[in-house]
Formats: C-alpha cells, structure tokens, sequence
C-alpha cells in the first residue's frame, strides 16, 4: 500500500469538497491516503514521507491563491524529486492555478508528473454526481498509477 497527501486550499469550500471526493478515489485504488489543509502544515517535515501527492488550489483572480504559492516555498524544502505528482481546483471562469501548481510540481520539484496531468471542474459542478464522480475517477486512476510505479 502506497501512501499519498492530498494537502489544499479551499476558499468557498470546493476545493474542499473536491480534495474528500479525490481522497475517495485514491481509497477506491487501495492505498493510503492523508488530506489537510495547507494551513496545518508547518514544516517540512509535514510534507515528507508519501510516495504521491496531490496539491488542490482554486483559481482566484487567474492565478493560484497566496497561501498555495507560500506552501510551494515550503514544500520545495522537501526532497519530491521522482514522486508523482497531481493536482485539482475549482473554477468560476478561468481555471489556471490547477496547472500552475502542476508545472510547479514538475519543473521547480523535479516530480513525476500525473499523466492526467491538472484537473481543474467548474464550481458549480463540484457538487453534482457528474463532479464527484470526476474528482473520484481523478484520485482511483492516480492511485493505481502508483502501483504501476
């Protein structure tokens, strides 16, 4: 059993939502999974010890939000170099922060990157079967790409 961290920032409480419903996903691929927000995490040491992670962030004002920039700062204090990587967020018109925090992942951390690459739903879907069964499908295939791994 491989273990991921689902850590994120919810400002209306979607992404939220969307990190539990990925969680369940994740649950669904047998492996082990941890979620918190990034405002409970205070050291690098927090970050440490997973086998994949995933970083949820909604786009506010088409960009990430000020504490997801300050938790990558922290987070790059952490060896993640060759872990999977994936990310998700919320949306109401445009819904870049999902990919920045992804290339972040990639290119400044040196991780693995999700070959689903940043999933990004539409607010006003995160509550609906449509949208749950999304962020599920999300997490499941992420989990079962670490057992491939």
């Amino acid at each position: 059993m491989k273990k991921v961290l689902i850590a994120y920032f919810s400002l209306s409480g979607n992404t939220q939502k969307m990190a539990e419903y990925v969680a369940e996903g994740v649950r669904i691929s047998r492996q082990q999974v941890t979620v918190r927000k990034i405002s409970e995490i205070k050291a690098s040491e927090d970050i440490s010890g997973y086998d994949g992670y995933i970083f949820g962030c909604p786009t506010y004002h088409r960009d990430m939000t000020e504490p997801m920039k300050r938790f990558l700062f922290l987070a790059r204090k952490t060896s993640l170099e060759g872990k999977l990587a994936g990310s998700f967020g919320s949306y109401t018109h445009d819904g870049n922060a999902p990919e920045m925090v992804f290339n972040t992942m990639q290119y400044v951390f040196k991780m693995e990157p999700f070959e689903l690459g940043p999933f990004n739903l539409l607010e006003a879907k995160v509550d609906t079967s449509e949208g749950m069964h999304a962020c599920q499908d999300y997490g499941r295939v992420f989990g079962e790409t670490l057992d491939k791994g």
